[in-house]
């Protein structure tokens, strides 16, 4: 072991390698799997499907921020956002932090391999390797397109839930992969026009870098538009009651006035805070489809 890594492991602490999981973006991650799981039957999920699933799909979501920490770590040194990382600060060494993904990568692994089913382990490790690798190490510093289709991994996690229950890809379940698929694009690039300085200055191709701010503010009102159509789509496939067709249409009413906002109003601060906006959009929106598939239960239970 080399004297930094020596240094490092001395000086990292429980704080470093929690922040090496991206915990809110893994908490979002599970969120939507979570809500797969219980959409994937009409009634309760057997308790050990939703605890070793949750907690597999979840550290294998860790496991791909921590290897993407590893990835990005020069790039993460040059950005304000990211400058104070773990690694970056040499709080934790690179070595370290694969090893930590490893055992974070096992761990979720042997969960879904043991006590939930091959096929969920097998999406799951596909979208592992789906982010860490090609998106992170090829797609993100390839092409301003890296968000689109680098956002096939992020958009699978409701699938995974779906799959650990029923153990089989369902239509329904890939209605709610579309959604986060589309999703993810003006949420990223709210962001990036955000950070753009950043991303100019650590020479990573996102869209307001390479075409400018203009047009990706066009761009997140397009695909805003897309999302709106796709979130109706549970609801046009009798996939979901009115509940959430009323939560959908309020939610995408709001996400597109500050997409339309974005047009004129140049603001940095709208851009931080549609992209803040998004997250709120997205947890509401699965939280709905929660709600709508046990309301009949619900007023069955309220009427006994």
């Amino acid at each position: 072991m080399s004297q930094a890594s020596l240094n490092a492991a001395l000086h990292a602490t429980w704080r470093d390698y929690l922040e090496l999981c991206k915990p809110r973006v893994v908490s979002l991650i599970v969120f939507t799997a979570i809500v797969g799981m219980f959409l994937a039957t009409p009634g309760m999920v057997p308790p050990q499907i939703l605890i070793c699933a949750t907690l597999g799909i979840g550290l294998s979501a860790a496991a791909a921020a921590a290897i993407n920490h590893v990835a990005d770590h020069r790039i993460d040194a040059l950005m304000a956002r990211t400058r104070h990382r773990p690694l970056p600060q040499g709080e934790i060494s690179r070595p370290q932090a694969l090893m930590f993904a490893a055992a974070l990568g096992m761990g979720g692994m042997a969960l879904l391999i043991w006590y939930v089913n091959w096929l969920t382990a097998v999406l799951t490790f596909a979208s592992l390797i789906g982010y860490a690798v090609i998106y992170t190490l090829y797609l993100k510093r390839a092409t301003p397109q890296n968000i689109v289709i680098g956002g096939a991994a992020g958009a699978a996690p409701p699938v995974l839930g779906w799959t650990a229950v029923t153990g089989q890809v369902d239509p329904h379940a890939l209605l709610l992969f579309l959604i986060i698929f589309a999703w993810t694009p003006p949420h990223f690039w709210a962001l990036a026009i955000y950070r753009r300085n950043d991303y100019a200055r650590a020479d990573v191709p996102m869209l307001p870098v390479t075409h400018g701010v203009d047009y990706t503010r066009v761009q997140i009102l397009l695909y805003t538009v897309i999302l709106s159509i796709v979130t109706l789509l549970p609801y046009a496939t009798y996939m979901c009651g009115p509940l959430y067709l009323v939560s959908a249409l309020g939610l995408d009413g709001v996400f597109l006035y500050h997409a339309l906002r974005m047009q004129w109003d140049h603001d940095d601060r709208l851009a931080l805070r549609t992209f803040a906006y998004s997250i709120v959009y997205l947890m509401a929106l699965f939280l709905a489809l929660f709600l709508d598939h046990y309301l009949p239960a619900l007023r069955g239970l309220l009427s006994a």
